[in-house]
């Protein structure tokens, strides 16, 4: 089992900066790849970025390609998301989610980000 503990979240305006964290504990040396979703009021949950843990390769949403930059520090076993020049639209709660083993998932409980114009 793995468990997972964001921070990082908080009110910003509009083109400002945010960094957010994300810490696993449990059977670590497991997790194959780890990322941060996203889910505002009345809508679905969506994927902003995804690291693996071998090779560092990144996928990013199209929203926030250019703005937003995940990274990890094995080592601290913790996952960043870098979030520049916020929008209004980007505002929700994030969670970080990590895939281990076969069929692992877990997932955080979240931390809000709100941007306000």
């Amino acid at each position: 089992q793995v468990q997972l503990v964001e921070s990082g979240g908080g009110l910003v305006q509009a083109g400002g900066s945010l960094r957010l964290s994300c810490t696993a504990s449990g059977t670590t040396f497991k997790i194959k790849d780890m990322g941060w979703y996203r889910q505002a009021p009345g809508k679905q949950r969506e994927l902003v970025a995804r690291i693996t843990t071998t090779d560092s390769s990144t996928v990013y949403a199209d929203s926030v390609k250019g703005r937003f930059t995940i990274s990890r520090d094995n080592a601290k076993n913790t996952v960043y998301l870098q979030a520049n020049s916020l929008k209004p639209e980007d505002t929700a709660v994030y969670l970080c989610n990590a895939r281990y083993g076969d069929w692992g998932a877990s997932w955080g409980q979240g931390t809000q980000v709100t941007v306000s114009s």
